[in-house]
């Protein structure tokens, strides 16, 4: 990091591609930063259309040079490179990793900072996600296990309430709790964790990041705090198709299984990537039995019963983007 000022806040927001989604959040983050040592840094992940000139002069004509940095990758690194960009630009106390496809409620980040003083022993933040009507989103978790996949493709009541201490989407609280891994989709993180623990893993392209990253800053002692007084709306799927292709059941991109693949790797050995798999499989058995029996398939995309084994064999292999 470059010796400067040392600021109270830095917010990384990446771009690829949403210029309008960017300018849209920044309309509602600006005014939050008021009477704040807070720097706001944009990466345009190497978007490769007129995004980082739409955003630039945006900034011109609100004159905000001194407070809004705008910088061009010179590759798309992904969701854990670009944020890992922005954070290196700047020295604060605190980062706040903001998606585009979000704007906050007032008081959003002063709520985040207060909770950073009122648990010392905590490095990561994360509000509450809303859609804009006020319904809250699934934001707190506990980690992924082989037994979580099983239970994800079978969608069954059954097996959810028998092992329910390994469900993944913790319930929504309206207080203040303490998840094994929080939606970086907005994350408050301090300085000290990325001193001891080292940036995001930028060899995921995107998801599971903000999971590993998570497992690595709890196991070095830090604790994660979701304070849902802090609301952030997220629009969801903005700046990903993931999620549209998952209500579809279209097949998901290359990199989702990569990063899969990936994590359960490093958490389990390449012996429990293979029993995670088979474990999805024996789920999936059930679920195609209970659609003999007249009920609905909720538990599958096209082709994930294949997808699931990508980079099975290499499972650390980094994925390359597309050149268009």
């Amino acid at each position: 990091m470059p010796a400067e000022q040392m600021h109270d806040l830095c917010v990384v927001i990446v771009n690829f591609r949403t210029p309008r989604f960017v300018t849209d959040c920044l309309e509602t983050l600006l005014p939050e930063l008021d009477g704040l040592s807070a720097k706001v840094v944009v990466v345009d992940n190497f978007s490769g259309d007129d995004s980082y000139a739409c955003m630039e002069a945006w900034r011109k004509v609100h004159d905000l040079r001194n407070r809004v940095c705008i910088l061009q990758s010179e590759k798309n690194s992904g969701f854990a490179g670009g944020n890992n960009t922005g954070i290196r630009s700047i020295e604060a106390k605190f980062y706040l990793l903001l998606n585009s496809d979000t704007f906050l409620r007032p008081n959003a980040i002063k709520t985040l900072l207060k909770t950073a003083e009122q648990f010392p022993e905590a490095g990561l933040f994360s509000p509450r996600l809303e859609w804009p009507d006020g319904r809250a989103q699934e934001s707190c978790f506990r980690f992924h296990s082989p037994l979580s996949e099983l239970m994800r493709a079978a969608q069954t009541g059954f097996i959810d309430r028998f092992l329910q201490k390994y469900v993944v989407a913790m319930p929504v609280q309206n207080r203040v709790v303490h998840p094994q891994w929080t939606s970086f989709a907005c994350v408050m993180i301090r300085n000290a964790v990325f001193r001891q623990v080292g940036f995001l893993d930028d060899s995921y392209f995107m998801y599971f990041e903000d999971v590993e990253f998570c497992y690595r800053a709890c196991g070095a002692g830090w604790k994660i705090v979701h304070n849902p007084a802090a609301r952030i709306v997220h629009l969801r799927g903005g700046s990903s198709p993931v999620k549209e292709k998952t209500r579809l059941k279209k097949a998901l991109p290359r990199y989702f299984y990569e990063s899969r693949t990936r994590f359960f790797f490093q958490l389990y050995g390449w012996h429990g990537l293979t029993a995670t798999n088979l474990m999805w499989w024996a789920g999936r058995m059930v679920s195609l039995t209970r659609q003999t029996m007249g009920r609905p398939d909720k538990a599958a995309v096209e082709r994930q019963w294949l997808d699931i084994w990508i980079n099975w064999l290499v499972p650390l292999k980094r994925y390359t983007p597309p050149k268009s």
